[in-house]
């Protein structure tokens, strides 16, 4: 799987971002992504703070080692 270009942290910011008022299409083209991927994005990390998105990523890598394991 291809891993993001934007850390968790970016990603965050570009959400708030649209939640103050700023317009999806406007933080898309300045972000460089598509409205595709700001949704996305929105399904997984909307309402997460920073560190919240950090420990997601770190309980997702655990998972997947205890996947391999079985």
């Amino acid at each position: 799987m291809k891993t993001s270009r934007f850390s968790e942290e970016q990603i965050i910011g570009f959400l708030r971002q649209a939640e103050a008022g700023v317009s999806v299409k406007e933080v898309c083209r300045t972000g460089g992504f598509s409205d595709a991927t700001f949704y996305k994005w929105r399904a997984k990390f909307g309402g997460m703070e920073a560190s919240e998105a950090t420990r997601l990523r770190a309980l997702e890598s655990e998972n997947a080692k205890l996947k391999k394991l079985l």
